[in-house]
């Protein structure tokens, strides 16, 4: 593969091929085999993003009745744990002319129909299906039985969302494009998105969203209703997802730090994108009418916890309900969903929950 390259947050970074890359390049290079009888060390497939990959053939093995190898992941710069991870593929001729793809040693199984499949399936995108099947027939015009592989995949599926999304027993061979590009935040929120598709699949109707670890346990110590799902700081890409899924009970729970900004329009609340936090307490301070002096002081904070601590001891706990009034709101807003049933609740790592009703 000639290096691909982008540059995010002004680093070049080295993009990378998917498992369904891998698995596609495996399989081909495995009936390529089959067919001409010859081992072969390098392979070339096609993929959606419109980039021709050549790629290394690991562990070759030939009979009469099959062939087998792998392909070794590569996921450039990006943080993803199934870099270097060897996906196989095990590749025998059909009579009847079909090309069938199974799962093997490592591969996840789908428990619920839904975006992966149906239930009993192995967990194959259904873009990596299609790769496989596209470069296998390249092969050659016969019937192949190909079942995709990775041993690893048991212990590396621990380490990711899968169980959440009702796929067990290995990993997911994804990728809609064939690429890694790395610290993806289509990727992210793709996984956001499978998260509630799960959700709502398995009958939940009302959800607890919230953007880190720490908002899970205060989530849990409340003891709010519904399925939880973790959005990072894509917030808003989530509250629209949901709601054009069309549901309307949702309670948001997360750290002062990033609601405040929601509570003012921030729908991504990364720090490097929006960094307003004491902006926002200045903001409805200001609304308040509080004391220039106080407003000074807090303008003069670097964090959210030392806001926080100001309005405590000036007698201004009540901006924090104003604030969480105002999150909920500006969601409304942003969906343009008068009849959402938002509830969002603030908390502070100091002084515990601050604003927001719950029960």
């Amino acid at each position: 593969m000639h290096d691909l390259y982008i540059i995010k947050d002004g680093k070049k970074l080295r993009c990378g091929y998917t498992t369904g890359s891998c698995a596609a390049a495996a399989a081909k290079a495995a009936a390529t085999m089959l067919i001409t009888g010859k081992i072969i060390d390098h392979i070339e497939i096609d993929t959606p993003a419109g980039i021709q990959l050549k790629l290394e053939v690991y562990k070759a093995s030939i009979t009469e009745e099959y062939a087998s190898c792998c392909v070794v992941k590569d996921a450039g710069d990006d943080p993803d744990v199934t870099d270097h991870m060897e996906i196989y593929a095990h590749v025998s001729k059909r009579e009847d002319g079909a090309i069938k793809i199974s799962g093997g040693e490592g591969i996840g199984v789908i428990t619920r129909k839904g975006f992966w499949g149906e239930a009993g399936e192995a967990a194959i995108n259904p873009v990596p299906r299609k790769m496989i099947m596209n470069e296998v027939s390249k092969a050659a015009p016969c019937g192949f039985d190909v079942k995709i592989a990775a041993p690893a995949g048991v212990e590396i599926a621990k380490r990711t969302f899968n169980a959440n999304i009702g796929i067990e027993g290995g990993i997911s061979i994804i990728g809609t494009s064939g690429i890694v590009e790395p610290m993806s935040d289509d990727a992210l929120k793709k996984t956001i998105y499978l998260e509630i598709d799960a959700a709502l699949e398995s009958g939940a109707k009302e959800l607890v969203l919230f953007p880190g670890n720490y908002g899970e346990n205060v989530a849990k110590g409340l003891a709010l209703k519904g399925a939880k799902i973790k959005v990072s700081n894509f917030i808003g890409d989530a509250l629209m997802y949901i709601n054009e899924k069309g549901l309307n009970n949702i309670s948001l729970v997360g750290h002062v730090g990033k609601l405040c900004k929601l509570s003012i329009g921030a729908f991504n609340t990364h720090s490097k994108l929006c960094d307003v936090r004491i902006e926002a307490f200045v903001y409805y301070l200001a609304l308040a009418a509080a004391p220039a002096e106080l407003i000074s002081s807090v303008n003069a904070c670097v964090t959210s916890e030392e806001a926080v601590k100001l309005l405590q001891e000036n007698g201004y706990q009540e901006l924090f309900d104003e604030m969480a009034s105002g999150c909920e709101n500006r969601i409304r807003r942003y969906l343009k969903n008068d009849s959402l049933n938002i509830k969002v609740i603030m908390y502070s790592m100091d002084y515990g929950i601050l604003g927001g009703k719950h029960d």
